[in-house]
């Protein structure tokens, strides 16, 4: 009987042995993504496949958080609206590139408030704004960039450096770890972009004087590389939007007990290159 019980206790450790093994191997092979693609030039585009793919399941935005996402989702739509007539304008390509961008900048915020059932992803003409400080900024700014080359490239500069200090702002209050990983996505980009923008004024012989931020993050922005994305690990292949509107809620997460906690998930941290702000991604 004791032989017959003994057996019986190796079998069963054996089996916890290859299932805990199993889920180790499987952590191993977690498929991570980045939510960003990098230019040469610099210009920062959202990949909205992999976004979708790596949100994670967080409570529901409270108030400040949707008000932090409307404001910065017009922020992002004056970007692309303001560099569009500037292409126009002065037909110059960098315009142009982070037009684009900033289009896939700004669906990456109105993806985020579909997640979570938001109600206004809705976005106004070219130029149309439903903030009224917003629409006088993006005349202001229209007004100034059409004065000459040089000013239009200031223009870009004074955007990018807005959009550093409002996420920067942001990111020191909201706690919801989608948007932390979109803004501090959305950072870098901003911070790439100034980048570029500085590249060209100083091609024209040109100094530029930060409004927004100080002048020291400013020479410590355009004095380093070209930043890259952080790596994500890409979520339970069932999340989906539901109903096209809302991302689904599903997760990897087990009943077994290898790890003490009872969770089958990974750690992943794929930290990404020339990080300026100190925020790394999560896994």
């Amino acid at each position: 009987m004791k032989s017959l019980m003994a057996g019986g206790l190796i079998a069963t450790a054996m089996m916890l042995f290859i299932s805990c093994e199993n889920e180790q191997m499987d952590a191993d092979n977690a498929m991570y993504a980045s939510i960003i693609d990098v230019a040469g030039d610099g210009v920062t585009t959202i990949n909205e496949g992999n976004l979708k793919s790596t949100l994670v399941e967080t409570p529901a935005l409270n108030s400040s958080e949707l008000t932090i996402l409307i404001h910065m989702k017009e922020e992002e739509k004056l970007a692309r609206d303001v560099y569009s007539v500037l292409y126009e304008k002065w037909g110059s390509q960098i315009f142009s590139r982070i037009s684009v961008a900033e289009d896939r900048h700004m669906n990456a915020v109105i993806t985020l408030l579909k997640y979570y059932d938001a109600t206004d992803t809705l976005v106004g003409e070219p130029g149309v704004f439903s903030s009224t400080e917003i629409q006088a900024l993006y005349n202001e700014l229209v007004v100034k960039g059409s004065v000459s080359v040089k000013e239009a490239m200031m223009t870009g500069a004074l955007i990018e450096e807005m959009d550093i200090k409002d996420l920067t702002d942001a990111l020191d209050v909201v706690t919801n770890e989608n948007i932390i990983r979109v803004f501090e996505n959305l950072l870098k980009g901003s911070r790439n972009h100034l980048r570029a923008f500085n590249k060209q004024l100083t091609n024209l012989g040109l100094v530029y004087a930060p409004v927004y931020i100080s002048q020291e993050e400013y020479d410590t922005i355009v004095n380093n590389p070209m930043e890259r994305g952080d790596q994500y690990r890409i979520q339970n292949r069932a999340n989906r939007f539901r109903n096209g509107n809302g991302y689904g809620r599903g997760n990897n997460q087990g009943n077994g007990n290898c790890s003490g906690d009872g969770n089958n998930e990974g750690t992943g941290n794929g930290e990404g290159q020339g990080n300026q702000g100190g925020r790394n991604g999560r896994g």
